[in-house]
């Protein structure tokens, strides 16, 4: 097992945690709604062989959660000014849900920071009332592997229903279209053929606005993708990271 550190950043009272283990050039990874680091446990091993991995936790859960959520777009400008201080100048991004949501604000913003962008079952497309998510969540847990249940269970438990509503209210009326035609970075949007929440047409939606889009779907596989179809999932994430820059259109 490759050693992992723990490392902490706080600004103005609030804090994300990483953790850190792997060599080679940098990947960041970005959980989504009521999640942890403890989302990317059946992608860890594959990714830390090649990257210096970065599982961040952001403010409102996993370590910090405590804290109260901020707005997507700020956690986004304070994720740029974690690489700053961390010595990151630029990295390769994965974010998942509202994960992905956020690293598209980074790759918007703040385009010199991001190198090639993954985004999973991303909610930037997402559209409803918030207790209609709600009702769907239940489902989205038990569609995909029924492992993920106690997983997801305890991260929603110890983030708190306040921090969810204030998160899901939040994603739900972010607008990303805009933001989407601002992306420079070459990027691949995966889609899981079960998810409940995040629908494939959505993916291939969100792929179609892209500069630089790819869209894969791993059919067998729910809303937490990587969870579902590990195998499959890694294999697309390491196939896209490998090829040389400047074969999507």
């Amino acid at each position: 097992m490759a050693r992992r550190t723990y490392e902490f950043f706080a600004e103005n009272g609030r804090q994300i945690t990483s953790t850190v283990s792997g060599s080679g050039p940098p990947l960041i990874l970005v959980h989504g709604l009521s999640g942890s680091r403890r989302w990317w446990r059946r992608n860890l091993s594959a990714f830390e062989t090649h990257y210096t991995v970065y599982r961040l936790e952001l403010i409102g859960f996993g370590y910090a959660r405590r804290q109260r959520p901020v707005p997507l777009a700020h956690s986004a400008a304070i994720i740029a000014r974690w690489m700053e201080h961390a010595h990151i100048e630029r990295a390769h991004v994965l974010g998942h849900s509202m994960g992905g949501h956020i690293c598209l604000h980074l790759a918007a913003r703040f385009p010199e920071r991001v190198d090639k962008l993954i985004l999973a079952a991303t909610t930037g497309l997402l559209r409803g009332q918030w207790w209609r998510m709600a009702l769907q969540l239940p489902r989205v847990a038990v569609n995909g592997h029924l492992d993920f249940v106690p997983v997801v269970t305890t991260d929603a438990l110890r983030a708190g229903l306040f921090n969810l509503y204030r998160a899901g209210r939040e994603l739900l009326s972010d607008n990303t279209s805009e933001l989407l035609s601002q992306v420079q970075a070459e990027t691949l949007v995966i889609s899981g053929g079960r998810d409940l929440l995040v629908p494939p047409s959505l993916g291939l939606e969100l792929c179609s606005q892209l500069v630089h889009g790819e869209h894969v779907l791993l059919e067998r596989a729910g809303h937490v993708v990587m969870w579902d179809a590990p195998a499959e999932f890694n294999e697309a994430v390491l196939r896209f990271l490998r090829q040389p820059s400047g074969d999507l259109p």
